[in-house]
């Protein structure tokens, strides 16, 4: 097979949407499946002048790069065919309309609005197809070129053939649309010739697939009524239709279009989140796609550019899995590097002003950091939520603690209190840090003075330590409350000392 050239054009006009981020990536790992020389070209579709901005197109390069999507070819990297970005690409749409005109395969249409919203009423009145009635099919060029040159407004439209339009699709296989229902369509909004008017997204796209040598067309199926009008465009200039594929929609739990309602759905939103580029590259390439030969579901990049095919993409619109995704999350964060692991989550501890700045942080410090995400990163689906499992290190409010009934029932009884003046008997004649090992000998020693065990020995000083009945292990949880209590925080920690005390020293409840 021949080198392929696919592409990603999204219009700059708000955050990359993970349905389109998928579209990306789907057309990336074709390109890197394929033969050397295989392209991946990103091209800004930025002629809808009012609601296209720099700061979202910096923000979808931003993303793509963050995904791991590189481009070849595109904004920045330049290519062979540049320009890269439609704004910058008109005077090749102007050339190219004026050869369809010449060529009497479009024509300057100079009906105004008002007579083509009484079309549309009447079609509809009588419950006809709501197409352009052809009005202006039939002016002769000459007639058509003088109206212009005297200052008439006009659009321009195509001469839809008077023959089926056929594609086909890699997803749905071969796609015929009858030329009856299909209306001649605007390629050049109404304009004149001192102020052109602004060529329609099918006509651009078309021209700049066309040019720019694109092989496969990858896309969502919300574009399938928009391709019996670009293939005429194609046949239009004799130009090779390309091969298409049309990728489902994207739904959310309640079956309809995935938006804002469902929560997340912007990829800088997921990243702000801590949800890892792999884990959502891995999990958007499952959604709609599977690999031959079973059910599995953790694929490295490398991996999945060599078990993708288009072949197996399904038509079928795709579920969006939030358990899943936070699946593949853990994964990734659990076997990442804990290095990197740190570095990306360090700026939530920030943010909850438990961490001083990543910048000028003592070595101290960094290490008690590492120790304090190996003690929670196993517990979390993302990186958000580190701060609200790490919290009662750092707020330790023993009135709070006792104010839940669970908690002081426990604690009022006197199992835990005589438990819990042994722990405080033993800080009191000891002046180290609480080791994990001295911990287990005086757990079993206030085991046998006590005569207590179970959940009932480990339960109150649980609650002490942390306000709750669950948690890391007391060997893992023990050094970091230790050594923590020695570091300079922002929020400090207290030790396991201060902690007992707060239940069973002087002045508390069980005194």
């Amino acid at each position: 097979m021949a080198p392929v050239r696919v592409r990603f054009a999204p219009s700059p006009t708000g955050m990359l949407h993970v349905g389109n981020a998928r579209t990306a990536l789907f057309n990336w790992l074709f390109a890197r499946g394929q033969e050397p020389g295989s392209v991946f070209v990103l091209r800004v579709e930025d002629t809808d002048v009012e609601r296209s901005e720099e700061k979202h197109e910096l923000q979808l390069m931003e993303d793509l790069l963050w995904l791991g999507l590189r481009w070849d070819e595109g904004p920045v990297t330049g290519g062979p065919y540049a320009p890269y970005r439609q704004s910058e690409r008109l005077a090749v749409y102007a050339r190219h309309t004026e050869q369809l005109l010449t060529e009497r395969k479009a024509y300057r249409c100079f009906c105004t609005v008002e007579e083509l919203e009484a079309d549309r009423e009447l079609a509809l009145a009588t419950h006809q197809p709501q197409n352009y009635v052809g009005r202006c099919r039939a002016i002769p060029l000459e007639e058509s070129t003088a109206r212009a040159a005297a200052g008439e407004s006009f659009a321009v439209r195509l001469r839809i053939p008077e023959h089926p339009l056929r594609f086909h699709d890699l997803v749905r296989g071969p796609v015929e649309f009858p030329h009856e229902t299909i209306s001649d369509p605007v390629l050049v909004r109404s304009g004149n010739l001192k102020e052109p008017g602004t060529p329609v997204y099918n006509y651009v796209v078309t021209v700049d697939d066309a040019l720019m040598g694109i092989t496969h067309v990858i896309r969502g199926d919300d574009h399938i009524s928009n391709t019996p009008r670009q293939v005429a465009i194609y046949e239009a200039f004799d130009w090779q239709v390309p091969e298409f594929a049309h990728l489902s929609t994207i739904l959310g739990a309640d079956r309809e279009r995935l938006s804002k309602r469902h929560g997340a759905t912007s990829v800088a939103s997921f990243r702000d989140m801590g949800i890892l580029p792999e884990a959502l590259v891995n999990y958007l390439a499952l959604l709609g796609w599977g690999p031959a030969g079973g059910d599995r579901e953790i694929f490295s990049a490398e991996e999945l550019v060599q078990a993708f095919q288009l072949e197996r993409v399904t038509a079928s619109p795709a579920v969006f899995d939030w358990d899943k995704l936070h699946y593949l999350n853990r994964h990734y964060l659990k076997t990442g590097d804990p290095a990197r692991m740190l570095e990306l989550a360090w700026p939530f501890f920030t943010g909850a002003g438990l961490l001083p700045p990543r910048g000028a942080t003592p070595p101290e410090i960094r290490g008690w950091a590492a120790s304090l995400l190996a003690l929670f990163l196993h517990s979390v689906n993302q990186l958000d939520e580190l701060p609200a499992r790490a919290g009662f290190l750092f707020a330790f409010d023993p009135a709070s603690i006792q104010a839940d009934p669970e908690n002081a029932a426990i604690l009022a009884s006197e199992g835990a209190q005589r438990v819990l003046a042994a722990f405080e008997s033993r800080l009191a004649a000891y002046t180290g840090p609480v080791t994990a090992e001295i911990f287990k000998q005086w757990m079993n020693e206030i085991k046998v003075e006590t005569g207590i065990k179970g959940k009932d020995l480990f339960h109150p000083v649980r609650i002490a330590l942390t306000g709750a009945h669950s948690g890391p292990e007391f060997d893992k949880l023990l050094p970091v409350i230790e050594h923590g209590a020695e570091v300079p925080l922002p929020t400090p920690v207290l030790s396991v000392r201060e902690r007992i005390r707060a239940f069973a020293g002087p002045g508390s409840q069980q005194a």
